[in-house]
């Protein structure tokens, strides 16, 4: 795994032991694009440095491959599968976790500056929340910003 762990913006090297209840929510059609080097296996290595997965769910539109439907299954994903736009499906989802206390850190793996809300929502609701960018590329500064917790993963 080849990341960077931001904290408030700074490198933080130092990893969290306690075993929490996480949610991670995946944002398909921004993560799997051809320009990022994004893998659904270091998602969820990354989630599980924060405790215990208890929601691992890749959201994707009605044109993604069919390979990516089936690599998303086969690792344990539920996929949730759009006609339309994925963000507001992602979003009433991540609201819904952080309202009924479903987990105790919501992770969201996008570069997408719609879900500020949500993040920052599920702080309110006292989550711990972590943004996983796929690249330094098109991240959304306020999105990070809004989190506890950005990671970047490494582009191609």
């Amino acid at each position: 795994m080849n990341f960077k762990k931001l904290v408030n913006g700074k490198p933080n090297k130092k990893q969290s032991l306690e075993w929490k209840s996480v949610g991670l929510l995946i944002d398909g059609p921004n993560c799997f694009r051809e320009e990022f080097d994004c893998d659904l296996d270091e998602l969820r290595e990354i989630a599980l440095q924060y405790g215990r997965l208890v929601v691992a769910r890749c959201y994707l539109n009605s044109y993604a491959p069919p390979g990516l439907i089936q690599a998303a299954e086969s690792r344990g994903f539920e996929t949730i599968i759009t006609s339309g736009d994925v963000d507001v499906r992602l979003a009433v989802d991540a609201v819904e976790i952080a309202v009924n206390g479903t987990t105790e850190i919501l992770a969201i793996a996008s570069r997408d500056m719609d879900f500020k809300p949500a993040i920052e929502l599920a702080s309110r609701y006292g989550l711990k929340t972590v943004v996983i960018a796929p690249s330094e590329i098109g991240k959304s500064e306020g999105l990070a910003k809004s989190a506890h917790e950005t990671i970047v993963l490494n582009s191609k």
